[in-house]
C-alpha cells in the first residue's frame, strides 16, 4: 500500500455540518476503495479565490492522509469528482 495526500476544497459558505459530511463521505469512499484514512485536518479555513469556482468566491481546504493500493486511486478520484460539493481536489503520492 502506498501513502497519498488528498487536498480538497469546499465552499466556505456551507454550514460546518455539511463541510464535515463532505469529509466523512471522502473517508467512506477511501475505505470503500480498500484504503485506510490515517489523518484528516482543516488545512485552510477560509481562502479567497482569484476567480470563481462553481459560483463560489471563498473556500475551505481539507488535507487527508491515506494509504491505499495504486489500483484504487482512479476509482477514488472518479468518486470525488462526482461529488458536487467538492470544488477542487488534488491527490498526490507521499514519499
Amino acid at each position: 500500500m502506498n501513502k497519498y495526500e488528498l487536498a480538497g476544497g469546499v465552499d466556505a459558505a456551507l454550514p460546518q455540518e455539511q463541510k464535515d459530511s463532505v469529509v466523512k463521505e471522502a473517508a467512506e469512499a477511501i475505505t470503500k476503495a480498500g484504503g485506510k484514512l490515517i489523518n484528516s485536518q482543516v488545512w485552510i479555513e477560509k481562502h479567497k479565490f482569484s476567480f470563481r469556482l462553481k459560483k463560489c468566491w471563498e473556500g475551505s481546504y481539507y488535507l487527508l492522509n491515506l494509504e491505499t493500493l495504486p489500483a484504487a486511486v482512479l476509482p477514488l478520484q472518479k468518486t470525488l469528482s462526482s461529488n458536487e460539493r467538492i470544488l477542487r481536489f488534488l491527490m498526490t503520492r507521499a514519499v
